[in-house]
């Protein structure tokens, strides 16, 4: 039995426009976001921490990787607050810009050489500005495409956020594959720049793309009809909280991805391993690539069969999955490790994260949707985004422990688990009625009946 159509439907034309607008800023956003991942792996620690020794440097590049989790929870709380007051396209604009900004300036950062320790002080800070600015992209993006698409697909027109992020990650994989093809010196003197100097053009496209795009039917229903919460966070607080700690619970599994992305390329190309750049880099453009093919896939699937089915799968099988990835890299065989990785991150991983932007928009009315997924996404991805360097740490002195990685990884797996089981099924819900049940049950207390 599929949804009915909702009377508040988005005009002709708007649900693929905004799937189109979310995709090409989520791969803006997260090409960013991942070619300071893979600088932070092979470049940083030879260019902003060379005063260290090899593992120290390292350590303290992957550290300024999890900043920018560390200002996200800060970001959602500000852009959450405007972006259920405001609108979801102001929002979607204004970090589309940040991100761009941020990441362009990274690409002019003097060195530690040059200037001392300043510049990884800039580093730094650059790294907040883009946590800041992914902190709203996600939610925004996922909140304008939820709105405008049809109720019996709103899995599948959300994917495609999750799969503008795998786009971009993808595009930073291939970018870092050309320039890690120069020689050293030249590498660590200015073709490390280049990535964060391409981050221009697609900011302006995006931004054409996204200033053109209308508000969503339901907001703008609810804001004439309603008005805006004067406070979002007050009140997501009093009706909303046990899902914001579902959402929390579920973001963890955003670890499978950094890990995957940036501790185990770190770990591969090691020399207690001696994978090559090149080898590594390309796990990670394949298995994106069959990502992007597999996200709506599961999406779809979970516009038929319900969001928390899927959902387990790429949580509970993503423990198993990185376990089988990590120990193929240990064996140094390269045979080994393409097939896991692709298997591992973008087969069975995509299944959470293609379902994970209907599932947890779902769970919250349109008066604090933003504030409610960024906000829960965020902290969750606070705590993932120190994975990689908590892993750093597990791996012991030598970085060579990837059995502790590898169950360090699962733990993370089981509170996603935990909260899909808790949820309740929302895919065959009307878009306008999504989160009432939560807001009612909320205001009123429990009953008893014989």
């Amino acid at each position: 039995m599929s949804v009915p159509a909702s009377p508040l439907d988005a005009p002709p034309g708007q649900p693929r426009k905004a799937a189109k607008a979310a995709w090409i800023g989520s791969a803006l956003e997260y090409y960013d976001f991942f070619i300071y991942g893979s600088a932070a792996a092979l470049i940083f620690p030879k260019v902003f921490f060379d005063e260290s020794d090899p593992a120290t440097a390292t350590l303290l590049s992957l550290a300024t990787f999890g900043v920018a989790y560390a200002a996200r929870p800060v970001g959602a709380l500000f852009l959450g607050h405007f972006g259920d007051r405001l609108g979801r396209k102001k929002i979607m604009v204004f970090t589309l810009i940040l991100m761009g900004l941020s990441t362009f300036l990274i690409g002019c950062l003097p060195t530690r050489a040059q200037v001392g320790g300043l510049a990884p002080v800039l580093l730094v800070l650059c790294r907040v500005l883009q946590g800041i600015s992914a902190a709203g992209e996600q939610a925004s993006a996922n909140s304008m495409t939820l709105e405008h698409a049809p109720p019996d697909r709103r899995g599948y027109f959300t994917s495609f956020t999750l799969s503008g992020t795998q786009g971009g990650q993808l595009l930073a994989t291939i970018v870092f594959l050309a320039v890690a093809q120069l020689p050293e010196d030249q590498l660590l003197s200015w073709g490390w720049r280049i990535p964060f100097w391409l981050s221009v053009g697609v900011t302006v496209v995006g931004f054409v793309i996204r200033r053109t795009l209308q508000e969503t039917p339901v907001f703008t229903q609810q804001a004439a009809s309603e008005g805006v919460p004067r406070l979002p966070l007050a009140t997501l607080m009093r009706d909303h909280w046990a899902d914001v700690l579902r959402v929390v619970a579920g973001a963890l599994i955003a670890s499978v991805s950094t890990i995957f992305t940036v501790w185990a390329l770190a770990y591969g190309t090691s020399d207690a391993v001696g994978m090559s750049r090149t080898q590594m880099l390309w796990v990670g453009a394949l298995a994106n690539l069959v990502a992007l093919a597999a996200i709506p896939l599961w999406a779809t699937l979970s516009d038929r069969i319900g969001r928390r089915p899927v959902y387990l799968i790429g949580a509970a099988g993503s423990a198993f999955a990185m376990f089988l990835y990590l120990w193929a890299i240990s064996t140094g065989s390269y045979a080994l490790t393409l097939p896991i990785g692709i298997l591992a991150f973008g087969i069975v991983y995509s299944a959470a994260n293609g379902v994970w932007p209907s599932f947890y928009g779902e769970m919250f009315s349109t008066r604090v949707r933003l504030s409610g997924m960024a906000i829960g996404t965020q902290i969750g991805f606070a705590v993932a985004g120190f994975a990689v360097t908590f892993a750093a740490q597990i791996a012991g002195p030598d970085g060579t422990d990837w059995s502790s990685v590898a169950l360090f990884t699962a733990a993370l797996c089981v509170p996603p688990v935990i909260a899909v089981l808790s949820a309740r099924e929302t895919h065959k819900v009307a878009t306008e009625q999504l989160g009432e049940r939560t807001a009612r049950e909320a205001s009123q207390p429990e009953t008893v009946t014989a």
